[in-house]
This record gives C-alpha cells, sequence and structure tokens, in this order.
C-alpha cells in the first residue's frame, strides 16, 4: 500500500532555464533547427519547482550564465554524497565552462569541490544507492572516473555499461526508488537493454526484485525520474510505469518536462542532490 512508503526530505540544486535552447548535437535527441519555446521550458521547470517544494523537499538555485544553454542539467555537474562534492569534466568542450558556475556555488555555501581528472559527468552517470554506487560508462563518464570517485568516497562503485546511444547517462536508463542505507526495500527501476549483457547480470543479482522498464518507458523520459522514498516525479507520458510503481505502493507525480527532452534531459537531469 502506498502508506507503507515514507518519504525523506531532500535538497536539491538547479538552475533556470533562462538561457536554455539547442544549439549543438551532442546526443541522438539534440538537433540543432529544433526551436526550443523558453517561455514554456520555464513554465515546465516551476510546475516541477513547485512540485518538489509542495512534497517537502528544499531547492536551492544556481544563476543561469549565458552562453551556456545546457546548464539547466544541473545533475550533470556534480555528485554529493555525505556533504561531500565530486565535480565534474564534461565529455562536451560546450558544457565545460559549466562547472566553474557549480563549483563557484558548492565553494559559497561551504563545501570543498574535487576536481575530477578523467571525463565525468556527475549525477548524470554516478547513482547513490545508499550504500555504493552504481556508474554509468560508454558514451561520457569513463572508467578511469569511476576508481578515480571511489577513492574520494570510499564508497564501493559498481561499474555499468551503457549500449544504445539514447541512453547516454545513466540517470535516462535507471533510478533509485528508495536509497535509505538502513531500508531493506532498497530498489531500482532500469531498463535492461540499455546495459550490455554483463551488466544486466550485475544488476540482476543486485536487485532481483527491480521493477523493469520497457523501451517505451524509456523513450519517454520514464527512467529519468526523481523518487524520495514514496513520490516518484515521472514524466506523464511514462504512463506504464507509472502504473507498474503505483503497483509497488509509490505514488507518482507525473510533471511535464517535455520541452526538455529535446535536448535529451528531463527531470533528473535538471536536478541535482546534495546530500548532507
Amino acid at each position: 500500500m502506498p502508506d507503507s512508503r515514507v518519504p525523506r526530505p531532500r535538497r536539491f540544486l538547479v538552475c533556470e532555464p533562462r538561457h536554455f535552447a539547442v544549439q549543438y548535437a551532442i546526443n541522438p535527441w539534440m538537433r540543432p533547427d529544433t526551436r526550443v519555446d523558453v517561455d514554456l521550458a520555464r513554465e515546465q521547470w516551476q510546475a516541477l519547482m513547485s512540485a518538489y517544494r509542495a512534497h517537502g523537499h528544499t531547492v536551492d538555485a544556481v544563476d543561469p550564465a549565458p552562453g551556456l544553454p545546457d546548464m539547466v542539467f544541473a545533475a550533470n555537474s556534480a555528485v554529493v554524497v555525505g556533504g561531500r562534492v565530486f565535480g565534474s569534466l564534461f565529455h562536451a568542450p560546450e558544457r565545460r565552462p559549466e562547472s566553474v558556475h557549480y563549483d563557484t556555488w558548492f565553494k559559497s555555501a561551504g563545501f570543498d569541490v574535487h576536481r575530477p581528472e578523467a571525463v565525468c559527468e556527475g549525477e548524470g552517470d554516478l547513482v547513490w544507492t545508499g550504500r555504493y554506487l552504481l556508474a554509468g560508462t560508454g558514451f561520457r563518464t569513463t572508467r578511469e572516473a569511476h576508481r578515480e570517485v571511489q577513492e574520494f568516497f570510499g564508497h564501493p562503485v559498481i561499474s555499468l555499461t551503457l549500449v544504445d546511444p539514447y541512453f547516454y547517462h545513466l540517470d535516462t536508463a535507471l533510478f533509485v526508488l528508495d536509497d535509505g542505507n538502513d531500508s531493506n526495500d532498497n530498489n531500482i527501476v532500469y531498463y535492461p537493454e540499455a546495459f550490455s549483457p554483463g551488466s544486466r547480470e550485475v544488476l540482476a543479482h543486485l536487485y532481483p526484485n527491480a521493477v523493469l522498464a520497457t523501451r517505451d518507458d524509456a523513450m519517454a523520459f520514464g527512467l529519468n525520474s526523481v523518487s524520495d522514498g514514496r513520490h516518484v516525479f515521472i514524466a506523464p507520458r511514462a504512463e506504464a510505469l507509472a502504473a507498474r510503481l503505483a503497483d509497488h505502493g509509490y505514488v507518482p507525480v507525473p510533471v511535464d518536462l517535455s520541452e526538455f527532452h529535446k535536448a535529451g534531459g528531463g527531470i533528473k537531469c535538471c536536478t541535482q542532490e546534495i546530500r548532507s
């Protein structure tokens, strides 16, 4: 039953899509001739912020910078575990200047920031489960970065290989439902075919009761979701996945970020979690 799921208040870092646009192509979703409705994007983003606050979550914001249209995708800027910040080094040169702005915010908020030596795209490819980090590679973040992350945090890092260009970041193919490290119900949702055969076996071994998604769910950005342990902020078009989550006792909270899909992003891409 839904009442058996307990939400945990979260602290999120975000960036307003004031300068959002599709000006280059660095994933299969992006086409530079695509027109972006900036006003609609800002309305959708504000709706997500309102949904977070309405469910008891804290939202902090980085000031957007001109000329950085993808800065709205805050998840890629870092991964934060136990109050420690591992920053980003983007694969695409177009995005590398974003790191400076996020690093500045973290430092001004009192955090030390580790600058990676290898290509690493934050929570795009690094997913904290409460016990260890699941780490994606294949398109963006490198295996060298996985080793660097493990040395920095001192938590086990489990490498997973992504094989479908449409799911170029781990957070487009997998999300954690409950990352409480004392929970017996720690679980994930993922789309198996986004991963190499060996990685699928690893996930099946670690999460025998995982909620499995279809390609339709994934193409609707249903895997680019955020869960607080009870509420799952999810793309409205991922109706079948939302229904399966409800069957498992979670409460889907549909939030339409379709304008951001034009750049290959969604709810999670716009959301960096600060874990104290």
